[in-house]
Formats: structure tokens, C-alpha cells, sequence
């Protein structure tokens, strides 16, 4: 059996009712949690406190309190966890601004991830916090869309990976890609012009 229908095999079990199957299922994409985990950590800046054993480890701590039956497949399980790594970090770098004016702002470049590269701090000042709220703007028009971005750009997916974990085509997961990344750049350009 291959590891994806392992971690299929072993998140339905957790859904039937099996205490243990969600800890063995996070077992075994937690490589792949720590390689995206470090991924979102690498955009923040310079002196953050949060480490990839942590923010994996609250990640974990999260969706072992969620209903286990959410988790389709793998896809769909690493488009969750990534959604929670993002939540962790809005969350941690809210916390940080709060403390310290300035504190938490991490710089973002989308186009990053189209060249299936780790993303990287550009020079346009956009906070974390700011694509947080943008995307939850997006969320609010076209959800998809916003899956998507979270998917790709937090989560590290492929567009392939991405069609899997939200039941789309690859074709769809391109054109909403594109469509909520130009939707991005207008709105949040917009919101800096204030």
C-alpha cells in the first residue's frame, strides 16, 4: 500500500471511531508537516520565537481536537494542516504587533510559489496579518479561490496536489490561482494605499 493510502487507510479509521488512527496517520506525513512547516516559518522574519517542532506540534494539538471524520485523504488532510499552520501564525504574529509596534510584519511574494520555490520576503512591506485579512475578504466571495491560495502558498502544494485535496481539476486550480492572486494584488495594494 502506498503512504497516501496508508494515511487514507489510517484518517478513516480515526472517522470510525479508532482513538489511535489520527496519531498514526500524523506520523506519517509529519516529514511532510515539518518541510511545510518550515517553509511558513522561513517568511517570517528575522527573530521570531516559533520553531517547526512547535508550530507541527500545535498544528497537531488543533486537528486532533477537530471532528476526525473532516479528513477526506492525505491531500485534503496536508490542505487542512496548512490552513492550520496559517492560522497559527496570523495568530502568533497578531500576538507579536500587539507587543511590539511593527513586531510580526512578514513580507510575501505569491509569484513564489508558482515557481515551486520556497516563498520569499519581498520588498513590498506586505504583512502576514494583512494577506491573513485579504484572504478571508477573498474567502468571502470566491471560497475556493481562497482554498486554493492556502493550499499553494501556505500549504507548499502542487497544483496537482491541490486539485486532489479540494476536488478540482488541475485547469480550475490554475485559473483560480491566477484569479485570487490578481485579486490579492489589487485588494491588497489598495488597503496600503490608505
Amino acid at each position: 500500500m502506498s503512504e497516501s493510502g496508508a494515511v487514507t487507510m489510517w484518517l478513516r479509521r480515526a472517522a470510525g471511531g479508532d482513538v489511535h488512527a489520527f496519531d498514526t496517520a500524523f506520523s506519517l506525513v509529519y516529514a511532510e508537516l515539518r518541510v511545510l512547516a518550515r517553509s511558513q516559518l522561513r517568511r517570517e522574519m528575522v527573530g521570531h520565537t516559533l520553531e517547526t517542532g512547535a508550530l507541527v506540534h500545535e498544528a497537531y494539538l488543533r486537528l486532533s481536537n477537530d471532528t476526525p471524520a473532516e479528513f477526506d485523504d492525505r491531500s485534503h488532510f496536508l490542505a487542512i494542516a496548512s490552513s492550520a499552520m496559517r492560522r497559527i501564525l496570523v495568530e502568533h504574529a497578531r500576538r507579536t504587533h500587539a507587543a511590539k509596534r511593527g513586531g510580526g510584519a512578514v513580507a510575501v511574494d505569491l509569484d513564489a510559489a508558482d515557481a515551486g520555490r520556497a516563498v520569499v520576503l519581498d520588498d513590498h512591506g506586505t504583512s502576514l496579518v494583512d494577506l491573513d485579512e485579504a484572504l478571508q475578504r477573498l474567502a468571502m466571495l470566491h471560497e475556493r479561490q481562497a482554498k486554493v491560495i492556502e493550499c499553494r502558498f501556505f500549504g507548499g502544494l502542487t497544483e496537482e496536489e491541490t486539485a486532489a485535496a479540494l476536488g478540482v481539476g488541475v485547469r480550475t486550480v490554475k485559473r483560480d490561482w491566477a484569479a485570487a492572486r490578481a485579486w490579492l494584488y489589487r485588494h491588497m495594494q489598495d488597503d496600503s494605499a490608505r
